[in-house]
């Protein structure tokens, strides 16, 4: 599946997210641009799975080096590979240090919901969302990474003007 060419915007407004992650799956996989294909990354804790599909906006790269991440809150998941024109809620700001890493850096995720999906079109924005909901997100992607040996705080939360500038900020090239 070559990604080579395939824009961050679908539309106005509206980006394009490659899953690599379905939703339910207790292990990571991730995008190998180099070999074409999706491979593992790691296994999640024991117990835990991802709760939404995961992937990333194509043509984008944000501070850690790799494409600008996506979380797709719907009630599929879908396969790894599928594209999905999404409209942006909101994202979650995080900073992350690796080891041996001597500086910090973003490591942000787009909150985001299929543009067609006619259960989700009554959100606008991820204040929609209950506080509890968005406590257990960010637990999760804390959580997730407790033996990964990477270091993660939280920034804060913003709303859809914000991450869809954080979009068009990270566009590659």
């Amino acid at each position: 599946m070559p990604l080579q060419g395939l824009a961050p915007f679908a539309g106005n407004d509206v980006v394009n997210v490659v899953v690599e992650t379905p939703r339910g799956a207790i292990a990571k996989l991730k995008w190998d641009a180099e070999q074409q294909v999706f491979a593992l990354k790691r296994s999640l804790p024991l117990g835990f799975a991802y709760p939404y599909d995961w992937g990333f906006v194509p043509g984008t790269e944000a501070e850690d080096g790799d494409p600008l991440d996506a979380l797709v809150v719907w009630d599929f998941g879908s396969p790894p590979g599928t594209v999905l024109r999404c409209r942006v809620l909101g994202a979650l700001e995080v900073s992350q240090k690796g080891v041996g890493k001597k500086r910090r850096v973003r490591n942000d995720r787009l909150l985001c919901v299929p543009e067609g999906d006619a259960r989700s079109a009554w959100m606008h924005s991820m204040d929609d969302f209950s506080e509890r909901m968005r406590d257990e997100l960010v637990h999760f992607f804390l959580s997730s990474v407790a033996f990964e040996k990477k270091e993660l705080r939280i920034v804060g939360w913003v709303g859809p003007d914000a991450a869809l500038e954080l979009v068009r900020s990270t566009r590659a090239g």
